[in-house]
């Protein structure tokens, strides 16, 4: 049964809930997406909301993080917490026969979390250690600089996980705070799928939503990357240099033309092997060990980023490549054989990104998300299928803006 997009009204919000009945296995999947709830609402303090999930995931205050874990374990049920950029996610999976007992414990976590200073002090010291650990991660650090630039001032700029000083800034009252303003029933996307009837779903998730505040929806906020390219060098301890990269680029969610962009940054950095960037950095210079690019166009944000290590003595020349072959790239466009290669590829993969139902969906759920309607990646395949060379390059060579590289990197 394919996923269906229908609602549940509960205090006068209309809750969307997608849904898709599998019966092959007796198995229930659940999530509560908050949407304008992940990093993007980290206003006041960098890693609030993952810190907040953290939190979700100690327990309730009755039972406490061991005695809650345990009940769920004994049952093999899967309760967790987590976030994104733009949502958080309460998730809950279980066996067919256990599923009324997995929302009653799922209804007491969201009524009665372990908000304690225990639970607090708990979180600080493990994400702080772990942040501590990742002063030597490379990657990590250039990334996270990376969009520093791109993001400038914004809240964007800031690492999901935290600094150490906003981390241990961190109170119970903040966790409250945001809980109170994020697990509303006006950001609520109910998602389910398994051996399930949907009238029953709808009546067993109406009596935990009837609890919970309508709050404000908002509108989620689109932060532009900075129009000035920008470079910042971090040196560090290290045996290579990690070089991280990024630009704007002016494609919508919503626009028609995100299938050309798909296409074009499949050939120019995504595509692994055989890919522009690849081939240049990798196989003809043998500048790294491997070199991408992708684009993410997200409610929130729409840029080019990409990344690659090389060699210390080797930074100039690889810099410099991967600017030379963005700007060919923009030039020139693509040839008829990359592009019927990645036709090949994307249309020949699609079956390998809708094998399992929770793949099918979140493949709804970003439909529904991105305003899309339902089938709608099945429709971008057929244009990818239709996508003719010239109306190719014309997209590429009309989003000059990619050549407005930032670059973070770290090196000795």
């Amino acid at each position: 049964m394919a996923a269906t997009v229908d609602k549940i009204e509960v205090n006068g919000v209309n809750i969307p809930i997608i849904f898709e009945q599998d019966k092959r296995l007796p198995l229930v999947t659940m999530q509560f997406i908050f949407k304008n709830s992940g990093s993007v609402a980290d206003t006041t303090k960098a890693g609030l909301a993952k810190f907040s999930a953290k939190v979700m995931n100690e327990g309730t205050k009755e039972l406490g993080s061991s005695a809650f874990a345990e009940a769920l374990e004994g049952r093999a049920i899967h309760i967790a917490a987590s976030t994104g950029v733009e949502t958080f996610v309460m998730e809950l999976g279980c066996l067919k026969e256990e599923f009324a007992q997995a929302l009653k414990y799922f209804d007491m976590l969201i009524k009665d979390p372990n908000f304690t200073q225990e639970s607090i002090t708990k979180i600080k010291t493990t994400t702080l250690g772990s942040l501590a650990n990742k002063e030597n991660d490379f990657d990590y650090i250039a990334s996270n600089e990376l969009k520093g630039l791109l993001f400038e001032g914004s809240v964007l700029s800031k690492p999901s996980s935290g600094t150490i000083e906003s981390v241990k800034s961190i109170e119970l009252d903040d966790v409250k705070k945001f809980i109170d303003q994020n697990i509303v029933t006006s950001k609520l996307i109910v998602v389910v799928g398994g051996d399930i009837e949907l009238q029953d779903i709808k009546d067993k998730v109406s009596k935990i939503i009837k609890s919970m505040p309508k709050g404000e929806n908002g509108e989620i906020k689109n932060y532009e990357v900075t129009k000035e390219p920008k470079e910042k060098i971090i040196k560090k301890e290290t045996e290579q240099a990690y070089i991280y990269f990024g630009s704007p680029y002016h494609v919508s969610v919503d626009s028609k033309d995100n299938y050309k962009a798909r296409v074009a940054t499949f050939i120019l950095g995504a595509g692994g092997f055989g890919s522009r960037l690849m081939e240049e950095v990798r196989v003809k210079r043998g500048l790294a060990y491997s070199a991408y690019a992708k684009v993410d166009i997200t409610k929130s944000s729409s840029y080019m980023n990409g990344y690659l290590q090389t060699k210390l003595e080797s930074l100039d020349e690889a810099k410099k490549t991967v600017k030379e072959v963005v700007a060919n790239f923009v030039k020139k466009g693509v040839t008829k054989d990359e592009l019927e290669q990645t036709k090949k590829f994307l249309l020949g993969s699609e079956p390998l990104r809708v094998e399992t139902m929770s793949q099918r969906l979140n493949r709804t759920f970003m439909e529904y998300y991105k305003g899309q309607e339902l089938g709608f990646s099945l429709k971008e395949l057929e244009l990818i299928k239709e996508l003719k060379l010239q109306d190719l390059n014309e997209f590429i060579k009309s989003h000059k803006e990619i050549l407005e590289m930032s670059f973070a990197i770290v090196t000795k």
